[in-house]
């Protein structure tokens, strides 16, 4: 292909600066300066469970959980004892926000609740609400629990980072606009204070219905402002706007962000259901119903569509602005639309288009892929197989690559990877058929007192009250942080539920040992099949702990999806409660405060959905430096040979600024990951001190059995080659990979010279002994080379322009 210097505009209303990550976070000005885990966690001596619980459990009385499909919600009734330990009186946070019976809210369909649940959004303590600046990003959770209503709003409600805006998913209540409503946007979910949307994580808004049908159809009108980043949920809600509107959109992002994942919703009405303009999406299990365009790509560098429904549409998916990289639509269907997609024609790199297994009908010619300027689609009809548009890289084919206007290629998907033959998906659990007697408050059981206040060793309670009910009880935390010095054991019949990302944090000498990890949270043994499900909770590190693994997961699910951690996210450092975040600003070579995130071992078999694995660039709660050097990324060994003929799934994730690697599969086999999002430390490469040249400071890279890369392939003062693979495969076989966004920022901690074009990491995957790899819509930014691996294989950025600086619609090492 030929070189060309074609890289999309930034759009009109942004800058370059609008995706370049914010180095700052909200000051945490109340603190509480007492409470420093890392001194040593307290320890409390358990004591025996009660006598009614021993006999009840002796008796074999507790199997469970046991559905029952009751007429209230467990959350709404169960006791709220969550903290935020971190800032002062924050035993006394209200983490619970009942808009109804705390905050005066009606919801009858005729009151205006604007004034209620904004105060109930902005409640704080001591004279201090949240909008004040002054408790960091991680100081001030909040779940808003709406219970079942219509509650009139008047006016817009302005969300704050650590919100939940969660309704009643048995009797989902519904959010309805007035008739005079003041303003153009119902909901902002970006907070205001001092934040660009690229530093707004922890935000989530479920189980509501929105309603802007009382607004003229032709009045500019937007229901969510999601102007967000990673570790966000949107889920489980409807968006009913007007029919035939010229005015209304369901979700927008004006202000960009660095997004994941969002899905399981219905958006009914509207001129757009989902103005995207963000670095990078996925999008799964939509219903799009009567929009005029269903999906409207303003700007997204790499973009995925998963088990999408279009029903009677203009244009479904229009990604004509030319800020597009890649899209990949994957496992959806149309019926009734005009045009399904509506693209342009680059070339090259840009506006890469991938089809695969997607149908489309209805009357007429059925436009499935129509371009700006033509008289006839480009494609018409079904796509059975995989239908690519854009540079492709295949077994045998030219080692330059060759520019596909439209072909089909094969993709042999495993069938332990699918249902009904698509790639298998669940939604988040609610646990909503469950009655409050199914449900165990981790810190009011009598007997095993736990504390989440970030002082307490907590470690042998959890431990005791997980093992005595797994397999009867879900197990609710309430907010807090959990100090632990060992391993938490989670057996299977396991279900755990956080509330605002309750974290699980590990401190003490059990994790000091680099050559011989220990994990925080164990899921299962080797060769243990059954349940274990997470939600809605944080890992994390409360002190510099180079031999601790945050998690491990053995266990294989008895059926798809039964081992799965959904919402639920890794930090290291960059946060108050730990260590990592005030002695990190030197060396990364004394700060290895992590081992590594998460290892799914070669018996496990997981679905995990929107998840973000940081190791922190910038303090969320201050302007301490962060040159911190956790170890690995997530390890993925999973292997359908190893584990029962499992599949594993990855729907969602991101893995950022993990010193050797943030993606490696190693014996891996039958494994699918929709969207991975990945930066590199920002201060690796030229610019830092020789001894923090990958593989140092991990050297000797434990290659086995951790399967780490030991960067052989570079010259030994190379800073530019020895920075962190975003993705590593080796001796794997059938991984079906799209949609990867691996952004390269900083040399050295400077950003001056990183623009896209700019080679400022040498490699960003390498692929060895492995084969049916199949990976659609690579994109890179400021990486020389995209792609290595055996048989000199080479693709390059400066071959791929597009994007963010270089985009593969296809690379399929399929032997």
């Amino acid at each position: 292909m030929a070189n060309s210097s074609y890289y999309p505009p930034i759009p009109a209303n942004k800058n370059f600066a609008d995706f370049v990550p914010n180095m700052t976070g909200i000051p945490l000005l109340s603190k509480n300066e007492s409470v420093q885990p890392w001194k040593g966690a307290i320890q409390h001596s358990k004591v025996a469970l009660n006598a009614h619980t021993d006999a009840l459990i002796a008796a074999g009385t507790c199997g469970g959980p046991v559905a029952t499909n009751p007429g209230t919600f467990w959350y709404e009734q169960i006791t709220h004892n969550g903290i935020s330990p971190f800032i002062n009186d924050g035993a006394s946070w209200p983490v619970f926000r009942n808009v109804k019976t705390n905050y005066g809210a009606a919801g009858d369909g005729t009151t205006d609740d604007s004034g209620a649940i904004q105060n109930a959004i902005l409640a704080g303590i001591d004279g201090i609400t949240r909008d004040q600046n002054k408790l960091g990003t991680t100081g001030q959770p909040a779940v808003v629990y709406i219970p079942s209503g219509v509650y009139v709003l008047s006016k817009p409600l302005q969300l704050y980072v650590g919100t939940v805006l969660m309704g009643d998913p048995l009797n989902p209540p519904t959010f309805k606009a007035a008739a005079g409503f003041n303003g153009n946007t119902m909901i902002y979910g970006k907070d205001p204070n001092q934040q660009s949307a690229t530093t707004v994580f922890y935000v989530a808004v479920k189980n509501l219905v929105f309603d802007s049908t009382n607004i003229d159809k032709d009045t500019t009108f937007t229901i969510i402002d999601w102007s967000v980043s990673q570790a966000t949920q949107l889920t489980n809600c409807v968006f009913n706007m007007p029919s035939y509107s010229s005015g209304h959109t369901g979700i927008s992002m004006p202000e960009g962000g660095s997004g994941t994942y969002l899905g399981d919703l219905q958006i009914n009405g509207g001129v757009v259901g989902i103005d995207m303009s963000n670095q990078q999406y996925m999008i799964k299990g939509v219903t799009f119903q009567f929009c005029t365009t269903a999906i409207k790509l303003s700007h997204c560098f790499d973009c995925i569509i998963q088990d999408c429904t279009f029903q009677d549409h203009s244009v479904a998916i229009d990604m004509t602005s030319n800020s597009v990289g890649s899209l990949v639509i994957l496992d959806s269907s149309a019926q009734d639309v005009g045009t399904m997609v509506a693209t342009v024609i680059t070339g090259n790199g840009g506006s890469s288009l991938i089809l695969e297994n997607v149908q489309n009908n209805g009357a007429g010619s059925a436009q499935t892929v129509m371009a700006s300027g033509n008289s006839s689609p480009i494609l018409s009809g079904n796509v059975a197989d995989t239908w690519v548009m854009g540079n492709t890289y295949t077994s045998g084919g030219p080692s330059t690559g060759s520019y596909a206007g439209g072909a089909t290629f094969t993709t042999a998907r495993s069938s332990n990877l699918l249902q009904n033959g698509k790639y298998f998906t669940i939604s988040p659990p609610t646990y909503q058929q469950y009655a409050l007697d199914q449900f165990i408050n981790i810190k009011s059981v009598d007997g095993f007192p736990v504390y989440g206040d970030g002082v307490t060793d907590d470690t042998a309670n959890i431990n005791s009250i997980i093992s005595t009910y797994a397999g009867c009880k879900i197990i609710f935390f309430p907010q807090g942080t959990y100090l632990v010095t060992n391993t938490i054991f989670v057996p299977a019949g396991s279900r755990l539920v956080g509330e605002a990302w309750s974290a699980i944090s590990a401190v003490g000498s059990n994790f000091y040992n680099p050559t011989s990890p220990v994990p925080m949270v164990k899921v299962g043994n080797p060769g243990d099949i059954g349940v274990a499900q997470i939600s809605d909770i944080l890992f994390t590190v409360a002190d510099v702990l180079q031999g601790c693994q945050l998690l491990e997961i053995n266990l294989a699910a008895s059926n798809p999806g039964d081992v799965g951690l959904w919402n639920s996210h890794f930090r290291v450092g960059g946060a108050a409660g730990s260590k990592v975040e005030t002695n990190c600003a030197g060396s990364p070579a004394d700060c290895k405060a992590a081992f590594g995130l998460i290892h799914l071992t070669a018996t496990s078999s997981a679905y995990i959905e929107d998840m973000w694995g940081w190791t922190a660039d910038h303090d969320l709660d201050g302007g301490n430096g962060q040159n911190i050097a956790t170890g690995r990324g997530i390890l993925i060994e999973s292997s359908s040979a190893s584990n029962g003929g499992r599949g594993t799934w990855l729907v969602g994730t991101a893995f950022e600024h993990n010193t050797l690697y943030q993606y490696n599969f190693h014996n891996a086999k039958d494994v699918y990951a929709g969207m991975q999002q990945s930066e590199t430390p920002y201060w690796q490469g030229p610019g830092f001190a020789s001894d923090v040249l990958d593989p140092a400071p991990w050297a000797p890279a434990l290659v086995t059995p951790y399967g780490d890369p030991d960067y052989s392939n570079c010259g030994g003062a190379d800073a530019q080659c020895r920075m962190a693979w975003f993705e590593y495969i080796s001796s794997s076989t059938n991984l079906f990979l799209y949609a990867s966004g691996f952004w390269t920022f900083f040399n050295g901690n400077d950003l001056t010279n990183c623009n896209n074009d700019a080679a400022c990491q040498t490699n960003a995957i390498d692929i060895k002994d492995s084969s049916g790899v199949y990976m659609y819509g690579v994109n890179t930014k400021s990486s020389l080379n995209m792609v290595t691996g055996d048989n000199g294989l080479l693709v390059t950025m400066n071959n791929n322009p597009g994007g963010w600086g270089g985009v593969v619609a296809a690379m399929l090492a399929e032997d």
